[in-house]
C-alpha cells in the first residue's frame, strides 16, 4: 500500500474518532455553541471525499469538484450583497469566468491562470454595467464587491486545483497537507477561543476569533506540520515547519477578512445574517488565503511546481 493510501486511511480513522468525540462533547455540554465546529467537521468529511477521488482516480475529478466549490462559495457571497437588478449582468459574467479560470488550470497555462481574474476580468467587469446605461448610482460598490468575491472565492480557491496539474507527483498530497492543517488551525483556534479566549480581535464581526486562539492554533498547527510533513511533502524540516507557520498565519487572516467582509455586507440585515450564520462560505474562508500563499511560496522555492 503506497503512502497516499496509508494517509487516506489514517485520516479516515482520525475523522471517525473526532466525529465520535465531538458528538459526546455536544451532548455533555448542551449550553455551548458548537455550530461553527460542527461545520468544520462536516467540511473535513467533504474535503476527504474529494481528495480520495482525486488521489485514487483522476485529477480531473478534483478539478471539477473544486470548480463546483468555487461556484457555490461565490453564489453565497453574492447572496449577502445588497444588489439591484442592474448588478445581475456583472454577476453573470463573474459566474462565466469560473469555468474559464479552471480551463487554464486544465491546460496547465500558468501565465494566463495567474493574470486572468486579477487583470482581464478586473478590467472587463465594469464594461457591462457602463455599456448597459443603467446609471452611475452604486457603480463602485457593485463592481468592487464583485471583484472582491472573484478574487477570494474563485482566484484564491482555484489554486487548490492547480497543485495536481503543476506537480502530478506531489500535488495531491500537498493539497491534503494544506487542507488538513488549515482545518486543524481553524478548529483549534475555535476551541481555544471558546474556552480561554478573552482578547477578541474583532468582537463585532466574529467573537470566535481571539488572540489566545491565534497563538494556540499557531503552535499546534506548526507542531503537527513538523510531524506529518515527511509523509505528505518533499520538504526538508525547515520548510516543513515554515509551512505550518504560513498556513497558521494565512488561515487566521483569511478567517478574519471573510468575517469582517460578511459583517460589512450584512449590516442592517439581521434576518439574513442569522440565516447565513452556518453558511457554506464559513467552511472555506481560511482556504481563500492559505491556498494561494502556500502555492506561490512552494513555486518560488521548489522546481517541481
Amino acid at each position: 500500500m503506497n503512502s497516499a493510501l496509508w494517509t487516506q486511511l489514517v485520516i479516515f480513522l482520525g475523522l471517525l474518532v473526532v466525529s465520535i468525540l465531538f458528538s459526546i462533547i455536544k451532548k455533555s455540554q448542551p449550553n455551548k455553541d458548537f455550530s461553527s465546529l460542527s461545520l468544520r467537521v462536516k467540511t473535513w468529511w467533504g474535503m476527504f471525499v474529494i481528495f480520495v477521488f482525486a488521489t485514487l482516480f483522476n485529477p480531473l475529478v478534483s478539478l471539477i469538484s473544486l470548480m463546483v466549490l468555487c461556484f457555490f462559495a461565490l453564489k453565497e457571497y453574492f447572496s449577502m450583497m445588497k444588489t439591484r437588478k442592474v448588478d445581475r449582468r456583472a454577476f453573470l459574467w463573474a459566474y462565466l469566468s469560473i469555468p474559464v479560470q479552471f480551463y487554464w488550470i486544465y491546460i496547465e497555462w500558468y501565465g494566463m491562470f495567474i493574470v486572468f481574474i486579477p487583470i482581464y476580468v478586473f478590467l472587463f467587469l465594469p464594461l457591462p454595467r457602463i455599456l448597459g446605461r443603467k446609471g452611475t448610482v452604486g457603480f463602485l460598490r457593485s463592481v468592487s464587491s464583485t471583484q472582491w468575491g472573484l478574487m477570494l472565492m474563485v482566484f484564491g480557491l482555484s489554486h487548490l486545483a492547480f497543485f495536481q496539474f503543476a506537480s502530478p507527483e506531489y500535488g495531491a498530497n500537498l493539497v491534503l497537507f494544506l487542507v488538513l492543517l488549515t482545518q486543524l488551525n481553524d478548529v483549534i483556534h475555535f476551541l481555544i477561543s471558546l474556552y480561554f479566549g478573552k482578547r477578541k480581535v474583532v468582537p463585532t464581526a466574529n467573537p470566535n476569533i481571539s488572540w489566545e486562539g491565534f497563538v494556540g492554533a499557531t503552535i499546534v498547527t506548526t507542531t503537527v506540520a513538523y510531524f506529518i510533513y515527511p509523509y505528505l511533502t518533499p520538504f526538508d524540516v525547515t520548510f516543513g515547519v515554515i509551512s505550518g507557520l504560513l498556513i497558521a498565519f494565512g488561515g487566521f487572516f483569511g478567517a478574519l477578512t471573510i468575517s469582517v467582509l460578511k459583517r460589512d455586507l450584512l449590516i442592517g440585515d439581521d434576518e439574513k445574517a442569522t440565516t447565513l450564520k452556518e453558511s457554506y462560505l464559513s467552511r472555506v474562508d481560511s482556504l481563500t488565503y492559505t491556498a494561494p500563499i502556500f502555492f506561490h511560496v512552494i513555486r518560488y522555492f521548489y522546481d517541481f511546481m
